[in-house]
């Protein structure tokens, strides 16, 4: 592909419209983002009101992370929730959805109860997304939306949901616990530990016993659960891990660096990548 910032817009414009690859519309979007001008934002919002679904998805597109600093950002959330009311393809509403994600830090309640009428929709896209748009709002209605989420029965729905109620909000009470325990046999791993990990930040001891079943058979995918041990911060872990580091020297199954940091961490030093790791997670979903 050409250098991007040599393509005028229409020109990108029309490459997102014939476009077949995947990596590069997001390459498009992203250098349509950038730019900024009132000509990008004014052709946006009108592909939103297209008759055709792949313009309203470009638009949305464009228009949820338009310009840094953020230009125009209480238009376009009022522009998506408008959009929502009478938009019917699932895909763009699912693009919809991720653009509020993006732009959610000051909704009101109303417009979360209209977000949360989305949780039965029939669409794996929409119910992943409506995850995306409530995750970090500390508002009732939202963290019951992401605890029914939380058991769908799609694995990536519930995985992102408990990484919802877990790591994304700070708001503790019995019913989230409730859910982040009812996640902890989980058949899918990553939601199975998304919970351990949402226990052991808000200091539930009962997670010990299960987090040192967990690191007798830490391996190469078990970053989050040395992070938990962080986030619990129990000394009782420091000859556990000192044992585990003597037995990895000979298994490799772990980043003896993993293990290092977390002890050092129980130690009193500061090398932990337990909040990266969520930076991380949290800066993933695919919009």
């Amino acid at each position: 592909m050409n250098k991007l910032t040599n393509y005028k817009t229409e020109k990108i414009y029309e490459r997102l419209l014939t476009n077949k690859s995947k990596e590069n519309y997001w390459k498009y979007v992203s250098e349509l983002r950038k730019r900024k001008t009132d000509e990008i934002f004014k052709k946006s919002v009108l592909l939103t009101k297209s008759k055709s679904a792949q313009e309203r998805m470009i638009g949305t597109d464009v228009l949820a992370q338009f310009g840094f600093p953020r230009r125009h950002k209480k238009e376009i959330i009022n522009l998506f929730f408008e959009l929502l009311k009478s938009e019917s393809d699932k895909k763009v509403i699912s693009s919809i959805l991720y653009g509020i994600g993006h732009n959610n830090e000051e909704l009101t309640n109303r417009q979360v109860e209209f977000l949360c009428s989305f949780r039965n929709h029939k669409s794996v896209y929409v119910k992943h997304s409506l995850v995306s748009a409530l995750c970090t709002i500390e508002k009732d209605k939202a963290i019951d939306t992401l605890i029914k989420l939380s058991n769908d029965r799609d694995s990536d729905i519930r995985d992102w949901a408990t990484f919802g109620i877990g790591s994304q909000i700070e708001t503790d009470n019995e019913k989230i616990r409730i859910a982040l325990w009812d996640r902890i046999s989980d058949k899918d791993e990553e939601t199975r530990f998304e919970a351990i990990s949402g226990l052991a930040q808000r200091k539930d001891y009962r997670i010990k016993e299960i987090l040192k079943t967990e690191l007798k058979h830490l391996d190469e995918y078990g970053s989050l659960i040395l992070e938990s041990i962080e986030y619990l911060n129990d000394k009782s872990f420091v000859p556990i891990l000192e044992k585990k580091i003597l037995e990895n020297k000979q298994s490799k199954k772990v980043s003896e660096n993993w293990l290092l940091n977390t002890l050092d961490k129980l130690n009193g030093k500061e090398k932990t990548n337990a909040q990266q790791r969520t930076e991380v997670k949290s800066n993933t979903f695919l919009h």
